[in-house]
């Protein structure tokens, strides 16, 4: 087996569950005197591995400290966004996730035993990505946690549970106990990604606050080969689980996620039993086209729908991320995709103000905007809720008259909702974006996240937009620049950011073969776009303006 710890190389085959990370005495625990630290996180899940290697790859050493040394145990969140996946290439690992994944577009709702409507979340070409990946968490983990022992500035810490944090005008003091007794240190930053018990939260007497709804749902990954493409399949009131919902996908290693509504008087204990799960699954497959296969249940959980946040992401020099500061319920995959895009935000900004290029009202523009994406997530896990699990005679009514329409009206179909998936949000109010001062078509208006697109470098190969764009701000031109605009452009953002200048057009940096950058960004001739480290859109203009271009960057960094 790979030794934990290390990279595995390409191809290797890693048991995941399996994998156990060694505790190792750290420097800090014997140092004469307190060590300081840029950014200490807490929690090597998803989001945290994930801040760890975006802040490592901006040059911020990294200390991630977690009470375990494994990765997490079942498939748990497995739908990954494309914006995710889009992250994930600028961390490295993304090519890796998307071959092992199972990728798919494609969703069919079922009412009864009668297929209703499909729909198809990604319905233009032109992206490097499929709408969404299926992968278990484990996996995810691995790859990030493997990535991140790559990077000389991620100091992972297993087995180190933090047991107290202070805030000490400057910095944090942290109190970690581990195999070998307990030790502290301090950080300029500690970034809480401890999930939703958070140790930190409660450290901090803090509280996430909303609503539990009163249903749960059964969780069952199942091994089996079934002759089904890699779609996503939701049923209300299959004839196999009468009065409930399902909710079927494809995984890797012929691995097949089910969740089974229960109702709120189930008992979770009885019910994660395989002497009641499997009777569950039998009964499904005899009422499809796979009622002769076999399988093997792999592992179960029962959950509660909730849909939570804490009142504010930042306290002082603490912030928080992914579950630690808000939840959802699962269907629409927004959790662990919302808190993938917390640690890309966070990311730069952590950046920008430990190099001194940003004022630390630049971190409360990180709460500000992933508190609205909270938000913007629980309105729509909420609304996904209430009409797969209506409370009410009323709300039943209309959401079986709903689902009946669907069968033959296509304005019906808008009003199905079996979870809106995930998309990022676009940061329209956001304090970063300059303002417009002219019409502009299209979608990449200040505060949206960037659209990819095919182009093709000065010498004719084949690329994409988003692998284009510089670690810092890019600048994004309709046109070409002579020598003395390039250095005009490079003088705007000296002592602020590192800055990426590509010019679109046939003499260009880039070319845009097909149209769809143009398209998709209205690049008329002239036309200048300003793209965050982060890859949303921050400001853009008709005409190229060296000083316009300084006042974006200052805004974009909380100078204004």
């Amino acid at each position: 087996m790979q030794r934990a710890g290390q990279p595995a190389p390409a191809g290797a085959d890693v048991d995941y569950q399996a994998l156990a990370f060694p505790y190792r005495r750290s420097s800090d625990q014997d140092a004469p005197a307190r060590v300081r630290r840029p950014v200490v996180i807490v929690g090597a899940g998803p989001v945290g591995l994930s801040l760890a290697i975006d802040l490592a790859q901006r040059e911020v050493p990294v200390v991630l400290l977690d009470n375990d040394c494994r990765l997490s145990t079942g498939s748990r969140a497995i739908c990954f966004a494309k914006r995710t996946l889009e992250i994930f290439d600028r961390l490295g690992c993304g090519e890796r996730m998307v071959d092992k994944g199972v990728s798919w577009n494609r969703g069919r709702v079922f009412l009864r035993d009668e297929e209703i409507y499909s729909f198809d979340l990604l319905p233009e070409s032109g992206h490097a990505r499929p709408a969404f990946i299926n992968l278990q968490q484990y996996y995810v983990e691995g790859y990030l946690a493997e990535r991140a022992a790559q990077l000389a500035l991620v100091e992972m810490r297993w087995c180190n549970k933090v047991t107290g944090v202070e805030q000490r005008g400057d910095h944090v003091l942290v109190h970690v106990e581990t195999p070998e007794g307990p030790y502290a240190f301090e950080a300029d930053y500690l970034a809480a990604c401890d999930g939703s018990r958070s140790t930190v939260r409660q450290l901090l007497g803090q509280e996430s606050k909303g609503r539990v709804f009163r249903d749960r749902f059964l969780i069952a990954d199942v091994k089996m080969k079934l002759a089904q493409p890699a779609e996503r399949w939701f049923w209300f009131d299959p004839p196999f689980h009468r009065g409930q919902s399902v909710l079927l996908h494809m995984q890797p290693d012929g691995v097949w996620r089910i969740d089974f509504q229960l109702g709120w008087d189930a008992d979770p204990e009885q019910e994660k039993r395989p002497e009641n799960i499997i009777p569950r699954v039998r009964e499904m497959l005899a009422h499809s086209a796979w009622k002769d296969a076999e399988f093997e249940l792999q592992w179960a959980s029962v959950y509660t729908f909730a849909c939570l946040r804490m009142e504010r992401f930042r306290h002082g020099r603490i912030l928080f991320a992914g579950d630690s500061a808000h939840g959802v319920s699962p269907f629409g995959a927004r959790g662990a995709n919302s808190g993938v895009q917390d640690a890309e935000n966070l990311a730069w900004k952590l950046a920008a103000v430990l190099r001194g290029h940003a004022p630390d009202a630049l971190l409360d523009t990180y709460a500000c905007e992933r508190e609205y994406a909270a938000d913007e997530n629980i309105l729509n896990s909420t609304r996904a809720t209430d009409f797969i699990t209506p409370k009410s005679e009323i709300s039943r009514l209309f959401r079986d008259a709903v689902l009946e329409l669907a069968k033959t009206q296509p304005f019906a179909r808008t009003l199905v909702n079996s979870g809106r998936l995930s998309v990022p949000a676009t940061l329209h109010e956001s304090p970063l974006n300059t303002p417009l001062d002219h019409a502009v078509q299209g979608r990449m208006l200040p505060g949206a996240p960037a659209a990819d697109a095919p182009v093709q470098g000065a010498d004719g190969t084949g690329d994409w937009l988003l692998r284009c764009l510089g670690p810092g701000f890019t600048v994004l031109i309709a046109g070409s620049l002579d020598a003395r605009m390039r250095g005009d452009l490079r003088r705007a953002g000296e002592g602020l950011a590192c800055l990426t200048v590509l010019c679109v057009g046939a003499e260009g940096d880039l070319r845009d073969p097909q149209g769809l950058l143009a398209q998709r960004y209205d690049l008329q001739p002239g036309t200048v776009i300003l793209l965050r480290p982060d890859q949303h859109v921050c400001a853009r203009w008709r005409k190229l303006d060296a000083q316009a271009l300084r006042a974006g960057l200052e805004r974009a960094l909380a100078h204004a």
